[in-house]
């Protein structure tokens, strides 16, 4: 599997540069991500978007459905595709750290 070197951390990733191992998350990966995302400024509403994603997969072992990620956050869909650009499955989950959705995200 390809690694991913950023800041001095180094992260396995799958094929699409997910995180392998949920527990290798940490701020290093969320500056990375932020990166290839073309993301300038992480925001509290960033974070309340990761943390949302977090919370749900560590209690369900899925990422929820993009109706259940916009209720929890309280924010409009079209507010989570501003906040990432490449969607809430590929940008947002990605940077949480949680696997590739395989649903819908």
């Amino acid at each position: 599997m390809p690694t991913i070197e950023h800041n001095g951390s180094s992260f396995e990733v799958d094929e699409d540069g997910f995180l392998l191992k949920g527990d290798d998350f940490n701020q290093d990966w969320v500056d990375y991500v932020k990166g290839v995302e073309g993301i300038t400024e992480m925001t509290d509403e960033h974070q309340k978007v990761i943390d949302a994603l977090q919370e749900y997969y560590k209690k369900n072992g899925i990422a929820p459905m993009v109706r259940i990620l916009s209720k929890t956050t309280g924010f409009p869909l079209k507010r989570i595709y501003e906040l990432f650009p490449s969607g809430p499955g590929k940008g947002a989950c990605k940077m949480a750290g949680l696997p590739k959705p395989t649903g819908c995200v």
